[in-house]
């Protein structure tokens, strides 16, 4: 059976932030994403995980400035200093949360920057990280993620975030498959998902178009979930959705796999 993450970024927004780690808990949730830790501090939310017996299991690197529009920095060659400050803080906070993997956002591609130069910086700041975070227990993975929604992102297929990932040649750099993303870019999920199963460490879900709940959209989520489990994917399935209306009221579709 899948095990679900609730991502409290996009689910729960009925209630402040802190409030959603126990209604994430009392929906019946065991474990909680979400895209940053930084603005509070460590102690804090590891009190909340605990109080409502919640796992943490993803968060992202520090993205640059995300209220600007900013949605990575890993491919900017100018911000090198920057992304290595920020691998030593995502490290403190997952080694802290006990959270097994973080995130890197490659980042939308500055047009003053090539493609060669992007994939140069990309490169040389996931070797810096993924030593950085196997040290810390942690896995490194990255993201594909889709040109509509986010127009110019770097990395926006599997095969070029399984290439990126054969490239820099680490032991600790897995992919994260968006289900979501990748049904906009390339569709073929499951074969593509079956092709890049040793590669792939967490998956995120949302249906399309609209990016809301599974059920709302044209992804067959009944099948997919029975593909993966026949896979042995032991990993987890973050809920990075929009709920259609609240939160609670679109969990139908999820209150079998949470029993």
């Amino acid at each position: 059976m899948p095990n679900f993450a609730a991502n409290l970024s996009m689910m729960f927004n009925e209630v402040d932030f802190i409030d959603r780690f126990r209604v994430a808990s009392e929906s019946g949730f065991n474990a909680v994403e979400y895209l940053f830790p930084y603005e509070y501090p460590k102690e804090q939310l590891v009190t909340l995980l605990g109080e409502n017996n919640l796992v943490q299991v993803l968060h992202n690197l520090p993205a640059g400035d995300w209220n600007a529009g900013e949605r990575g920095i890993a491919c900017y060659p100018d911000r090198v200093n920057e992304f290595q400050e920020g691998v030593g803080l995502a490290a403190e906070y997952a080694s802290a949360l006990n959270c097994p993997q973080v995130n890197c956002l490659a980042g939308i591609k500055p047009e003053s920057v090539s493609n060669q130069e992007a994939q140069a910086t990309l490169v040389a700041n996931l070797r810096y990280a993924a030593p950085i975070f196997k040290e810390a227990g942690v896995k490194l993975i990255v993201e594909s993620i889709n040109t509509l929604d986010m127009p110019g992102f770097f990395l926006n297929r599997t095969d070029q975030a399984s290439s990126l990932i054969n490239e820099v040649a680490s032991d600790n750099l897995y992919l994260q498959h968006d289900i979501y993303h990748m049904q906009i870019m390339e569709g073929d999920l499951a074969r593509t998902i079956e092709s890049n199963i040793d590669l792939i460490s967490h998956m995120q879900l949302a249906d399309n178009p609209g990016r809301h709940e599974p059920g709302t959209g044209e992804i067959n989520y009944k099948y997919l979930f029975e593909f993966i489990d026949a896979l042995g994917y032991q990993g987890w399935i973050g809920c990075e959705y929009i709920p259609a209306g609240t939160t609670v009221g679109g969990l139908g579709w999820i209150t079998s796999y949470l029993k």
